[in-house]
């Protein structure tokens, strides 16, 4: 009967105990609001050059983590009370069962698995809360680097490709599943040109280097290469995108998608016969890029073959062949003759055309899934991305294994449009200064650089930023509104404004 005695009495402590530290939190709980607010009262009085807005975001996230690490203080003296109590009922018993006592190896290994329990949680509480707190913060900041301003809508089915002009007057160009390629004007939005030449789906653009000249590849298996004129309107005050601002992700139905005929798209210059069309390919020409100097452009098809054409004369010079499967992207060096070609067999090649007696292939197997696009980077680097959720980075002095990979949490995989062609989120790497831009399938794009280090999301909210998954992102480097462009299923391409030399100094 003393045993039984001894126990009870031990277990009714540690009850009211309990008991008691629970009432001390909910007293704690009641008055956090009254420290908060004496907190901003006694800060409000200081002088400070934050803005209000910054001042009660910091507020309350300092907030935050006061009562966090209160929490976790309350919990920890509470558990350590529950060890004692537990220690002391195990050496009470010990003393009195069978007339043995326990070791006190036993006694050490019981309080051991105890502690190891609550350091466990210990680390999990903190490690929630701080990667919250840090999520907060990136945010925050990612919205001040990152700023949205100009919407381009008038397509009426989604957006596979966007690129920009590399000579004067420099304009965006986009390429959308409803057949058609629009040149848009940068600073006001307006449509400029509307190239309608092509039968099937227009599934890339790219600018000739020097002269006002697009090659556009499509779902009709052809690329076409057609001639623009456009004169710049004059530029209009743009509202602050930096005030629609808040957190909120919100899924849009296709009701709240912007409406390709409300957009001045129809009433703008119509080009409908190219100078130059390719016509080599048995399949869809997923890609085409030029060549450097613009007097060679390459083609990329589901055929499962590259093709290099000389412009001039429309004639076939190379049928680059070897991959198992469709080829999903191919690039161009800027300043080599190089090209890169990547396919859903896993690998992506190298091709080199800078002895014009003969051209050698070298092929990679760097990943373990489709290689959606292989883009070049200033100097002598491929960036390569693939279904397999990794980015990497290739030094082309020594391609046996990438100098850098970037592990992602959602794939740039394959999507189905409803005509059954398959386009690929696309990687886009700022040359100047080797930021990698890399879409995903959930709606975010994410900065990166060389090096595998995230930088920033683009800011992703109710009120703006792609309500669709994002396919591909074009660098304009030299503009001085618009250093970013993305593209979307919502049928829009949206303007972004990256301060780089803020980017670069958070890291």
């Amino acid at each position: 009967m003393p045993i039984e005695s001894g126990s009870c009495a031990a277990a009714r402590q540690a009850k009211q105990k309990r008991k008691s530290h629970s009432l001390s939190i909910r007293r704690t709980n009641s008055s956090e609001q009254e420290r908060a607010g004496l907190q901003r009262d006694m800060l409000e009085g200081q002088d400070s050059k934050l803005p209000s807005s910054v001042r009660n975001t910091l507020l309350e996230l300092f907030g935050q983590i006061e009562r966090e690490f209160e929490n976790l203080y309350i919990e920890n003296l509470e558990l350590r009370r529950e060890i004692e109590t537990l220690n002391e009922r195990l050496a009470a018993e010990g003393q009195t069962i069978d007339g043995a006592e326990l070791s006190k190896g036993q006694l050490k290994t019981k309080a051991s698995h105890s502690t190891s329990q609550l350091s466990q949680k210990l680390k999990t509480t903190y490690k929630a809360s701080t990667s919250k707190i840090v999520s907060s913060f990136k945010t925050t900041t990612s919205r001040a680097i990152c700023q949205l301003v100009k919407e381009y809508v008038g397509h009426r089915d989604g957006i596979w490709d966007v690129s920009v002009a590399k000579t004067q007057p420099v304009v965006l160009g986009t390429a959308s599943a409803d057949h058609t390629a629009l040149l848009w004007s940068i600073e006001t939005g307006k449509c400029l040109v509307k190239y309608v030449g092509h039968v099937g789906s227009v599934n890339s653009i790219k600018f000739h280097p020097t002269e006002q000249v697009a090659l556009t590849a499509s779902g009709d298996q052809t690329a076409h290469i057609w001639r623009y004129i456009v004169q710049l309107p004059t530029p209009q005050p743009t509202a602050d995108c930096n005030q629609m601002s808040g957190e909120d992700e919100i899924e849009f139905s296709d009701k709240d998608e912007p409406d390709g005929d409300g957009d001045g798209s129809s009433d703008c210059p119509t080009i409908r016969v190219p100078l130059t069309s390719l016509k080599s390919h048995q399949g869809v020409v997923i890609a085409a890029d030029w060549l450097v100097g613009g007097k060679q452009a390459v083609t990329a098809s589901w055929d499962r073959t590259a093709n290099l054409y000389d412009v001039e004369t429309s004639e076939l010079v190379h049928s680059l062949t070897g991959h198992d499967q469709e080829l999903t992207h191919c690039c161009t060096h800027p300043t080599q003759r190089l090209v890169v070609t990547s396919s859903r067999d896993t690998t992506f090649r190298l091709w080199d055309f800078r002895d014009p007696s003969i051209h050698s292939v070298n092929v990679f197997q760097g990943h373990t899934d489709t290689v959606t696009s292989a883009v070049f980077t200033v100097g002598d680097n491929v960036v390569s991305g693939s279904d397999d959720r990794t980015v990497k980075v290739w030094d082309l002095k020594n391609m046996r294994s990438p100098i850098a990979t970037i592990r992602t949490d959602s794939a740039t995989h394959c999507v189905v449009h409803n005509l059954l062609l398959s386009l690929l989120s696309r990687i886009n790497v700022c040359v100047g200064q080797r930021i990698i831009a890399l879409p995903h399938d959930n709606r975010q794009v994410r900065l990166f650089d060389m090096s595998g280090v995230r930088l920033a999301r683009l800011p992703r909210s109710n009120r703006q930023g792609h309500r669709r998954m994002v396919c591909c992102s074009a660098w304009s480097e030299d503009h001085p509104i618009c250093n970013l462009f993305t593209c979307g299923f919502d049928r829009q391409a949206i303007g972004w404004n990256i301060n780089i030399p803020a980017l670069l100094q958070e890291k």
